[in-house]
């Protein structure tokens, strides 16, 4: 994305002015009115626009600049637009914002501040532009059913999903609570020869473990206390079909047994009967634990661990998986915008491309549906997601008005200091009056005897 930047200012003093604030690596458009403005934005589209809001043939008022507001918001959405307005129209900058500027800058004109407001527009128009193409490039990019993913161990997992879909061995999916294993156990499923027959699974982790055998193998009518009717498991209900062994790590030892000698047997006995009964399953297993771990503290049987685990695929954390939630986020929010149409702020986006996420993709959805549920406005901003911006971008989405605050503190702390609390030295130095400076002091609570001197 090229950084263009159009300067529309009748004053051709300032317009040299500001010019000359920025680097060659900005490439600089100038206009003067409302006309010339309009062809250099069909010729040349600039991500960055400052616009002066008193423009001829209405220099005293605003509304060639508000009508030249509305034509690049309409024209051209993608740009952002940073009024500059004197120290009289805060009330027309602020209605501005409201109508679709992204900022307002006050003059007169200081060189570092509007440097600084300027290359903050750039960096939030280059994310939505990076953000846009990846959406635009990738919008139908589900290499399995249901899978949004085009990083590369994604979709190099995706390749030994459909590699290993149609054969009979089994399959352990590896991978963190939320990153999406049951997605990979029903593409299995749905690639195989086995699709048209059931795919059952089974929790191994929210079963009681009295009740886990009678729920994969069923139970005979009286076979123990509460046991009034013969009841099918669901390895028999699988029959012809997959079964899906979910969180197969938290298993009780004494079950392990059971499961390991129907894996190689290929037969199971109903609880309260001695009669075997054929099983035609391809058995799927997924766990977010170590099982190598597990082994070597006796929780989990090694000869079981080769038996599901013929082929193991492991499902990276969605933080290792780079822009692939900026594509899942989208997805789930259009999913869950009802009548609104919702957008992510250009900060919710960085936010939700630098979090952790340790819940990973359950995180994310559940994050983004009650954002898109609680926001008041259609942007979507990283308070709705309950997220912290990137350090960066908190620095830099500060107002003017802060960064114009921030600095005349400092710097008088600083002076302060360094007269040892003289206040005509320091006035002298800041080049204000005296007067201006104790009203400066006053409001930032400043006094002389806090103030120590810098060390040499």
């Amino acid at each position: 994305m090229e950084r263009n930047l159009l300067i529309i200012e009748d004053d051709p003093g300032l317009q040299s002015q500001m010019r000359w604030c920025f680097d060659d690596d900005i490439k600089v458009y100038l206009a003067s009115d409302r006309i010339e403005a309009t062809a250099m934005l069909e010729q040349q589209p600039c991500a960055v626009v400052t616009l002066d809001l008193g423009l001829p043939p209405d220099a005293g008022g605003t509304s060639e600049g508000e009508a030249m507001l509305d034509f690049i918001r309409s024209n051209y959405p993608a740009s952002k637009i940073i009024v500059v307005t004197g120290r009289e129209e805060r009330e027309q900058a602020i209605h501005a914002i409201a109508a679709g500027a992204y900022d307002y800058y006050q003059k007169p004109i200081d060189a570092t501040t509007l440097e600084f407001a300027v290359a903050r527009a750039f960096n939030l128009a280059e994310l939505e532009h990076a953000h846009s193409t990846l959406s635009a490039s990738n919008s139908g990019s589900m290499p399995l059913p249901g899978l949004i993913a085009a990083h590369s161990n994604m979709l190099t997992l995706a390749e030994q999903v459909r590699r290993v879909a149609n054969s009979e061995i089994t399959v352990l999916i590896q991978g963190e609570t939320g990153t999406g294993k049951e997605i990979i156990a029903r593409s299995l499923h749905e690639l195989s020869e086995r699709k048209d027959h059931p795919l059952i699974t089974i929790n191994c982790a929210a079963i009681p473990e009295n009740l886990l055998e009678s729920e994969l193998f069923g139970h005979e009518k009286g076979s123990f206390t509460g046991a009034h009717t013969r009841k099918i498991g669901k390895v028999e209900a699988a029959y012809g079909g997959t079964l899906f062994l979910d969180e197969i790590g938290d298993m009780p030892l004494a079950l392990q047994a059971k499961i390991l000698r129907f894996l190689q047997e290929r037969k199971f006995e109903r609880v309260g009967s001695n009669t075997p009964i054929d099983a035609d399953v391809r058995v799927i297993s997924a766990t977010h634990r170590n099982l190598t771990e597990l082994i070597g503290a006796g929780d989990f049987r090694e000869d079981l661990y080769y038996r599901v685990s013929e082929v193991d695929l492991t499902l990276p954390p969605l933080r290792e998986r780079g822009t692939d939630v900026l594509l899942i986020a989208e997805k789930i929010l259009r999913e869950n915008q009802a009548d609104r149409k919702l957008r992510f702020s250009p900060e919710a986006l960085a936010a939700i491309e630098t979090a952790n996420w340790p819940g990973n993709v359950r995180e994310l959805e559940n994050k983004v549906r009650r954002a898109a549920i609680m926001s008041p406005s259609n942007v979507v901003s990283p308070e709705d997601l309950h997220l912290v911006p990137p350090a960066a971008d908190r620095v830099e989405i500060r107002t003017l008005k802060e960064v114009r605050a921030s600095a005349e503190h400092d710097a008088i702390v600083t002076t302060l200091a360094t007269t040892a609390g003289n206040i005509s030295e320091t006035s002298r130095l800041l080049g204000i009056s005296r007067p201006t400076l104790y009203s400066l002091m006053e409001k930032y609570r400043i006094s002389p005897d806090n103030c120590e001197p810098t060390p040499t």
